[in-house]
Order: C-alpha cells, then sequence, then structure tokens
C-alpha cells in the first residue's frame, strides 16, 4: 500500500483554488495538473508499506490542537528559474509545525523518517517532469511554463480562503494511468487544548 498522512481541505476553497487552476491551465498545457478531488495538505508521506495496523496504532498517539490555515499566492518549485512544481501557498499558525513533529515522532519507531527541514506546506497545482523537485544548475525556465509565469505577475494577491483543520488522515494513494486517486483509511481528531477551571 502507498501511504501518507494529510489534512484535508474545506470545500469552499477547494473550489476556488480549482477554478484558479483551470482559469491558468492553458497557459501551461502541458504541464500535468492535478484534479482538485486529490487536494490535501501534506504531512508526511510514508510510500509504499504493509504496515497499515501499526501505522494507524502509532497515529492514534499523536496528540495536536486545530490548526489554522490560510491560502494565498502561488509560486513555483524549485524556484521560478527552474521550475517542476506549480503550487498555491498555505500558511498555518503555531500548531501547524508541532503537529508535523508530533506525527514524525509516532511513526520514527516504525522506520519511517520524517523531513529534517522546516515544514513549508504547500498545494501542487501542476508538475512536470517526475519525482522530488531538485535545483539543476544553469538550468532556464522550461518552455512549458513560461506563458504561465508571465500570467502571473499580471495578478493581483491571491487569495484562496481560510479555514481550521479539526482533524488529520491517513491515506491510501493508488497510481493509474488517468492519475493517482487518493482514499481516507483513518481519521484522526485534533482536541482543543482543555481550559483550567479557576
Amino acid at each position: 500500500m502507498r501511504l501518507f498522512v494529510a489534512l484535508d481541505i474545506d470545500a469552499g476553497i477547494r473550489e476556488r483554488i480549482a477554478a484558479f487552476r483551470d482559469e491558468l491551465r492553458p497557459y501551461a498545457p502541458n504541464a500535468r495538473w492535478v484534479g482538485s478531488e486529490t487536494f490535501h495538505i501534506t504531512l508526511q508521506f510514508l510510500g509504499e508499506t504493509e504496515k497499515l495496523q501499526e501505522i494507524k496504532s502509532a497515529l492514534q498517539t499523536v496528540q495536536g490542537a486545530p490548526v489554522q490555515l490560510a491560502f494565498r499566492n502561488a509560486g513555483f518549485f524549485p524556484s521560478p528559474k527552474a521550475p517542476r512544481v506549480f503550487w498555491v501557498g498555505i500558511e498555518g499558525d503555531a500548531n501547524l509545525q508541532p503537529l508535523v513533529s508530533c506525527v514524525g515522532r509516532a511513526l520514527a519507531p516504525l522506520g519511517f523518517e520524517s523531513e529534517s527541514r522546516p515544514f513549508q506546506p504547500h498545494l501542487t497545482l501542476a508538475r512536470t517532469g517526475s519525482g522530488r523537485p531538485q535545483r539543476i544548475p544553469g538550468e532556464r525556465v522550461a518552455p512549458v511554463w513560461r506563458a504561465l509565469q508571465d500570467k502571473l505577475q499580471t495578478l493581483a494577491a491571491l487569495e484562496f480562503g481560510t479555514m481550521t483543520a479539526r482533524e488529520f488522515y491517513l491515506y491510501e494513494s493508488k497510481l493509474s494511468p488517468a492519475g493517482a486517486r487518493y482514499t481516507k483509511l483513518a481519521r484522526y481528531p485534533l482536541e482543543q487544548p482543555q481550559q483550567a477551571t479557576p
């Protein structure tokens, strides 16, 4: 099974980002555009594994508070000069990084390594190439992105909305020629911290 841990996205924000994607798709028709049904915020990618029950049990130990998220602006990874991924930016409140860290600690005993770099949430809209984006020295902007980059420079500040994530999920990813299909396998609530009683 190909698994990952992620936050889901509210329907209204999903629709606004999908409309933005559809508006820009003609400017990069040869990129691989992501379907709105697959929009999510990955907290940790696990890859191929048979440890489903162990992962489910480990994630039950994760403690975290609801996370405020703002979706705004757009850009490219690994850089505008050498783009391979087109994304919408996500800003999380102070509860996001502790949640990511707690997920990582819970899964580490099962052999899953978390990112050593600070968590940078984003929502992938389109990509070129394969695998993780790696910076290639001296690489120039691929023609596939040039018209899209020109169009982005004409747009005002992009705001897609805010939401509160009150749970996270374990997902299965099934790859196919038509693209990846994601299924939620388990839900884990994020609890509001208890108020001290006087």
